[in-house]
């Protein structure tokens, strides 16, 4: 008996052990705020929600869309549209169970078509890009990612259209499998395929994300929460696609050419990335018709901004953020945030989350216009 509760007790500490190393640890990051360019009060709150709330985006006309938080456990409706002062179900709730598991991504196109990326349950189940055209409520496009490029581990969630909705880029953070990477699906071919996988633009560093309330770890320290590549965003001019992991510190681009080129070698492709900029720890991205781009703090309830200059600064910051997730223009230069409070919903209990109810999304004056979507 003696022989083997040592036998268990040795793997038990092994699987620990192996655990961390694959999953846990991290440093602190450095806190790279300035003062904000714009005060607290800019701040106007869009709506108030009584379940996390997920990623967020706007049409040009002003329509806001946002999801659900997957990782909240939503039992109801997942997908919502903000309609004179209450969250109703876009599409019906009738349709919406068999549409969507595990949706979070989303974004509105030049053509006026609002994509969803349900990750599939991190790809242990199938991760699933629709589009519906806003105009008549109709599925335009409907896609099953392959395990060769959703496989299990994977986390497809931000995603970008190209300017002529031909090209839809994604974002892999791959918490679980570890080797993130962009997802490059071409919707008239029906064909996807991931691109830059484990580089070091994509991959996480050992950065230990700390909020307000809490650092991000679970199970004692052994488990910290580190992503890959999240945020994306495609310039104005559809030149440039940017994009950062959220436990990297440093903003990266590559040509949209680029990455539509499925003839290129990977060697290719990867010398095409460039080093933009410093970053803090961030999840959401957006860019405006000036050549900026905007990017959230999730460690200091803020966005940032860096312009061509490649100069970061702090352009919002308020405590009322518990994480400041994705971003969203609107019509006459508002910037949308979702705040997403994952420190309040990952691994925590319904009644936790109840408790920490409600939660937000706000929106400011960049003193910029973008494009509306992005």
């Amino acid at each position: 008996m003696k022989s083997f509760l040592l036998f268990i007790a040795t793997i038990t500490l092994l699987g620990a052990a192996i655990l961390r190393f694959s999953y846990g640890g991290g440093e602190p990051y450095p806190d790279l705020s300035t003062p904000p360019m714009l005060d607290e009060s800019e701040l106007e709150v869009v709506l108030s929600y009584g379940e996390p709330i997920g990623n967020v985006t706007v049409s040009g006309d002003g329509r806001i869309f946002f999801t659900v938080h997957p990782e909240s456990r939503p039992q109801g409706n997942k997908l919502l549209e903000w309609v004179n002062g209450a969250a109703v179900p876009y599409p019906s709730g009738t349709v919406q169970p068999y549409l969507f598991n595990t949706v979070l991504g989303i974004v509105v196109d030049r053509q006026d078509r609002l994509w969803t990326m349900d990750h599939g349950n991190h790809g242990f189940g199938t991760a699933r890009l629709l589009a519906f055209d806003l105009a008549s409520g109709k599925i335009a496009h409907d896609f099953l990612f392959p395990a060769d490029s959703a496989p299990a581990g994977s986390f497809l969630q931000d995603l970008q259209v190209s300017a002529d909705g031909e090209y839809v880029f994604v974002a892999d953070a791959s918490f679980w499998r570890k080797k993130p990477a962009i997802v490059v699906y071409e919707v008239e071919a029906r064909r996807a395929r991931r691109v830059l996988e484990s580089h070091e633009s994509v991959r996480a560093e050992n950065h230990l994300i700390r909020t307000p309330s809490r650092d991000m770890t679970f199970l004692g320290g052994l488990i910290s929460l580190k992503g890959g590549v999240d945020g994306i965003a495609i310039d104005a001019d559809n030149n440039w696609l940017y994009y950062g992991a959220i436990n990297n510190d440093e903003l990266f681009r590559i040509p949209v050419s680029i990455l539509k080129d499925a003839s290129l070698p990977p060697r290719q492709l990867e010398n095409a990335v460039e080093h933009f900029s410093r970053k803090p720890l961030s999840d959401g991205l957006s860019a405006d018709i000036d050549g900026n781009v905007y990017i959230t703090d999730i460690e200091h309830g803020s966005v940032m901004m860096v312009g061509q200059d490649r100069v970061l600064r702090t352009l919002i910051q308020s405590r009322r953020i518990r994480w400041a997730d994705a971003l969203s223009f609107g019509p006459d230069g508002w910037l949308y945030l979702a705040d997403s409070a994952i420190q309040d919903q990952v691994l925590k209990s319904k009644d936790h989350m109840m408790m920490k109810a409600p939660y937000f999304i706000y929106r400011f004056r960049s003193g910029h216009e973008g494009i509306p979507g992005h």
